[in-house]
């Protein structure tokens, strides 16, 4: 039977949030450290040995023994390194536990080892973590017991970003400075900062461990390098939103219950299109507890489901032909007295401000889409972006046909006079109700998609951080609002300067609205005939980080610098080569001593039945045993020629210098290499007796655990 329990009384209970700080801290040191995270003033050391040491007590009462400066380097993943409170035994054999304010503010991990674009090397090891006390401190419980994770910023020793939250951080004051200049212009006098508000949808596939560790793909590269298809995928849409099975329904309640304790809101869950998938979805929070949340969410889907003898993938594309995951941002901005800047109201032609802030968005959209997709490139999504299952590799904005409507008059005659409102939906059931149908429909083929009151940026790899894309986001609209309030801030007339740039923004950035179906070949051309760039992989996609243009954003706005773009190019680069090395290597490793072998012993097996047949019976009909054998020595023989070829060009593509042209050569060379050398491979698994293949089907990893 289920544990029973009430979520209100352990939501939050593992975390150093507000109640905790009010209770258990002076109200002078409370206030201080509101003043910090509203108003970024510095901590003096005196206020930050209080808080640290009541961190310290609650942390204890929570059953911890060590802290750590929890961060989040530029591998994609979450870093720590634990330090005991124990600070020293006493004369009289006791322990002194403590924990000082600079403990609290700064740590020193080595920054060598990361990747770091160039930014540190290894003579140079320092680097520098700092407490980001917008995002609360927490205790984790897991088998290491309990921890103090203190999440932090993570810099060089000469100051440069080596990690995800820093530029986030910084790009959210930038949108705060910028979005508060235009609202002073419409004459909001009492909002004093406003803030990226994102919600994370995040998808995954669960299988069971003991399959797990029967696939060394699995376990080298995170996806399945090989695999022939099943009888049945997921063509007859019976799992979307289908029954949760008792397993996983086990797996799901132990997941949302380690969130709650975190003060993770973990509001939805269901099953997703493909067998084995579903998704989790948390309640709307500030941009950076965000995407902290979502590093917690991922490391907890995978921590628990090893207590149910189940695995977690969060691959993009753990199964080729099965539809792959990806993780939906949903993005909006809100001021700190409850105004959501993107709601259009029940007449948004008539709702100037709303206009503004909706033509901005698309300009900056069209602008900067390559940066953006740039931001959602990661190896995993080369297989996802444009598979006629996820957003299409073209950005394209879908506003619904309200808001495309109050576009088109603007386009048109130049100004808005209506706005569409939705009709009556009758059901034609006497005992339901008819009800309204709403005007802004949804398309889940658009990339980046208005929702009601936000955009949804569904590019985002399941495994990425979502803090690329949010730090992308934030600075291509605050970049957007700062142009129009450079116009706005000198017109004589304000109303007609607004009236004339919103149609100005809609003329000029129209092309980039589409509501149409993303996954059709006809967008595509149509995509082409409007301009807009049609980037398919990730080696085509980072550059866009070091175009002058956006080099010179970034750097005008302080979210990067020059050196810090460049670095991550650099990364990006790197981290594509070797992962495609990985893959590659596993696929030669599994095929040469796993695959080859149980095909030569099942050819082996055929042939001496063959000659048995013929030995008792000249005149038997051994017409089938003949073609089974010479197809599968062919496609032997195929496997052979293609493990070589791979195995060639690897080696050659591990011997060139780390760079764009190593990169773009794995992804030429190497990856369709690897494409030829699965192709017989995953023929041979439709005809090899399934006792003598040497690891698990798609089929049993798909639907084993789904079957109960």
């Amino acid at each position: 039977m289920a544990e029973i329990f009430n979520v209100a009384d352990i939501f939050g209970e593992n975390v150093f949030n507000d109640s905790v700080m009010q209770t258990r801290l002076p109200k002078k040191v409370y206030k201080k450290l509101h003043e910090a995270m509203e108003e970024g003033r510095d901590l003096d050391l005196e206020t930050a040995d209080v808080i640290a040491h009541e961190m310290k007590e609650w942390a204890i009462e929570k059953g911890a023994t060590h802290y750590t400066h929890w961060f989040q380097p530029l591998t994609g993943f979450t870093a720590e390194k634990h330090d005991s409170f124990i600070t020293a035994p006493m004369e009289n054999g006791k322990v002194l536990m403590s924990f000082s304010g600079k403990e609290l503010i700064k740590g020193e991990p080595d920054a060598s080892s990361f990747p770091s674009g160039g930014l540190r090397a290894t003579f140079e090891a320092r680097g520098y973590t700092a407490w980001d006390c917008t995002s609360p401190a927490f205790v984790r419980q897991d088998a290491a017991g309990a921890t103090l994770c203190i999440p932090t910023a993570f810099c060089s020793y000469t100051g440069e970003s080596l990690d995800q939250k820093t530029p986030l951080l910084r790009s959210m004051e930038v949108i705060n400075e910028q979005a508060l200049r235009l609202l002073r212009l419409f004459g909001n006098e009492t909002s004093t900062r406003v803030t990226p508000s994102v919600g994370v949808e995040q998808e995954y596939f669960i299988i069971d461990r003991e399959k797990y560790l029967q696939r060394k793909d699995l376990i080298f590269a995170g996806r399945t390098l090989f695999g022939a298809m099943p009888p049945k995928g997921q063509e007859m849409d019976d799992h979307y939103f289908g029954a949760i099975r008792q397993r996983i329904a086990a797996y799901m309640s132990d997941v949302n219950k380690e969130l709650w304790k975190l003060g993770v809101s973990a509001k939805t869950q269901h099953n997703e299109v493909a067998p084995a998938q579903h998704e989790l979805a948390p309640i709307y929070a500030e941009c950076n507890v965000a995407v902290d949340h979502n590093q917690l969410v991922m490391e907890t889907l995978k921590k628990v489901a090893g207590r149910h003898g189940l695995h977690c993938l969060l691959h993009e594309k753990p199964f080729a032909g099965v539809n792959g995951s990806g993780k939906h941002d949903n993005w909006s901005l809100t001021t700190d007295d409850g105004i959501n800047l993107l709601e259009p109201g029940e007449t948004p032609h008539e709702n100037i401000q709303f206009l503004l802030i909706l033509t901005c968005i698309l300009r900056a959209v069209d602008k900067h889409a390559t940066l953006l997709r740039a931001s959602a490139a990661n190896v995993g999504n080369d297989h996802r972006l444009g598979a006629d299952e996820a957003p299409p590799a073209i950005l394209s904005v879908f506003l619904g046909e309200q808001l495309e409507d109050v576009i088109e008059q603007l386009v048109s005659t130049g100004s808005a006079t209506h706005s569409l409102t939705g009709s009556k939906l009758e059901t034609g059931v006497k005992t339901l109700p008819d009800f309204m149908k709403d005007a802004t429909d949804r398309n889940r083929t658009s990339p980046f998609a208005f929702t009601g009151n936000k955009f949804e940026f569904r590019m985002v790899g399941s495994q990425d951080t979502v803090a690329q894309a949010n730090v992308v986001l934030n600075t291509i609209v605050a970049e957007a609002f700062s142009e129009a309030c450079d116009v706005l801030e000198k017109a004589d007339d304000f109303e007609l300067a607004v009236h004339n740039l919103i149609k100005k923004y809609a003329i000029e950035h129209q092309r980039i609205i589409f509501n149409g179906n993303g996954y059709s070949e006809e967008w595509v051309k149509e995509a082409e005939k409007r301009g807009l760039p049609n980037i398919k992989s990730m080696v085509e996609a980072v550059p866009a980080y070091i175009e002058p243009e956006n080099v010179r954003m970034f750097e005008k706005f302080g979210v990067f610098t020059k050196a810090e773009l460049e670095s991550r190019v650099e990364i990006e680069y790197e981290t594509y080569a070797k992962t495609i090395n990985i893959e590659a290597r596993s696929m030669i490793d599994i095929a040469g001593k796993h695959i080859i072998p149980a095909v030569i012993k099942y050819t082996t097996v055929l042939a001496n039945s063959l000659s048995a047949v013929q030995a008792a019976c000249e005149e038997a009909d051994t017409s089938v045993q003949k073609e089974l054998l010479i197809e599968t020595s062919a496609l032997l023989s195929d496997t052979k020629v293609a493990l070589a070829h791979l195995t060639d060009v690897a080696n050659k593509a591990s011997a060139m210098p780390q760079g764009p042209e190593q990169a773009n050569y794995y992804h030429a060379e190497v990856t369709p290499a690897m494409e030829a050398l699965r192709r017989p491979v995953d023929e041979l698994e439709m005809i090899v007796s399934k006792d003598m293949w040497p690891m698990p089907s798609y089929g049993d990893l798909l639907f084993e655990v789904s079957a109960f």
